[in-house]
């Protein structure tokens, strides 16, 4: 198992102190050095808009350029690009991608995915019902791209007629970077298996029982996959609300507020488009329509008696000292069998010195002692 940190890139009361937002950059690229050096092997940033405090990545090509220019083997990853047009020009995705693929000597992910807010989709006037659509087109143009042999191309579809062209630069991975897909609902991870791409799911308010069928079912459908891509990437990874301090009592007091802000911020952004999926209505065709409450029941459990408590005694978080964030990462990987784990460990809420206290310790204890698991299960495996 592969571990990488997963950022939102949160910002306290940015509104108020845009001095905080500059500092939330700088200090992002010092926990990420850090992450380095202390055994992660993955850096992968969402891509959010107008979400003011919760996620400041909305432009993290821009990001990537920078810490590829501060690490040196730490791979580099969208989690994830947003395809929806006009989130993203295809063209511009894979002109952007491969300029980081030769300034990072070959170290880009690409994973994509469609945006799940109405605050997102009405901002950049997306009709919900077409997102998938769009996605699925604006990937296929860029996957047309990288498997031509110099760039040239042409494309005819729903949204984009594109008259031959060649684009550069290309990338330097051959025949191009793994791609990956951000899952949320089961249809997604199936679909994710079907198109040989790899599976970026999470464990907010899923246990790992569930988060184990789901990632079965994207094994299964992966074993049958015809991929956009020139390859298939079977890997499955989950990303986690992730605090290590030198106590559980220190984690738990330390997370508490960070962590349920997120949970209640996620369901609150989203609720909308949960809604539109329910009823069939799509909220940005019914101008002035209200956005309407969370649902009662989310993954069956009602939002308004989830504590942290809740999260940590069902698996859905890792919060501890570093044995027992051992214990739980243990649990979440017996059930699910992950290739690469996603620890978000940087929250408004959580001081940048604690948040670099917590990846030290995580390098330091929990990642070791996986690397040695697995080095003793091959040894096992070559003896016999």
């Amino acid at each position: 198992m592969d571990f990488g940190i997963f950022y939102e890139i949160q910002v306290n009361s940015p509104l108020k102190h845009r001095e905080r937002e500059y500092q939330a950059f700088h200090d992002v690229m010092k926990q990420v050095v850090l992450a380095e050096e202390v055994g992660f092997t993955h850096f992968w940033t969402v891509e959010h808009h107008f979400q003011a405090g919760f996620a400041h990545s909305s432009a993290p090509e821009v990001l990537y350029g920078a810490i590829s220019q501060r690490t040196t083997t730490m791979r580099i990853g969208h989690a994830v690009v947003l395809l929806p047009f006009p989130y993203n020009h295809p063209i511009r995705v894979a002109e952007r991608v491969a300029t980081l693929d030769i300034l990072s000597n070959g170290r880009v992910e690409v994973g994509t995915g469609r945006s799940a807010t109405q605050v997102e989709l009405g901002g950049f006037g997306i009709p919900y019902r077409e997102t998938r659509a769009r996605w699925e087109e604006a990937l296929d143009i860029i996957t047309t791209i990288w498997k031509s042999k110099d760039g040239t191309f042409s494309y005819k579809g729903r949204y984009f007629d594109i008259p031959e062209r060649t684009v550069v630069p290309m990338p330097i991975q051959k025949p191009h970077p793994p791609m990956w897909l951000a899952c949320t609902g089961e249809d997604t991870h199936e679909l994710a298996g079907r198109l040989g791409l790899g599976l970026l799911s999470f464990t907010l308010l899923v246990t790992p029982e569930k988060l184990g069928r789901r990632v079965r079912a994207y094994r299964e459908a992966a074993k049958n996959a015809k991929p956009y891509g020139a390859f298939v990437n079977n890997k499955a990874g989950a990303f986690a609300m992730t605090h290590v301090a030198d106590t559980d009592q220190q984690a738990r007091d330390e997370a508490e507020r960070s962590f349920m802000s997120y949970v209640n911020t996620t369901l609150r952004v989203n609720a909308a488009v949960i809604e539109a999926k329910k009823t069939g209505v799509d909220p940005k065709e019914t101008p002035g329509a209200p956005v309407p409450d969370l649902p009662k029941q989310y993954e069956g459990f009602d939002p308004s008696k989830v504590t942290i408590d809740t999260l940590i005694d069902h698996g859905m978080c890792i919060c501890g000292s570093p044995d027992t964030c051992i214990k739980q990462l243990e649990r979440i990987q017996k059930e699910t069998q992950l290739d690469h784990f996603l620890a978000m460990m940087q929250f408004w809420a959580i001081p940048h010195e604690k948040t670099m206290h917590a990846i030290d310790l995580f390098g330091k204890y929990v990642i070791p002692h996986f690397r040695k698991r697995e080095a003793d299960s091959a040894a096992a495996a070559g003896a016999s």
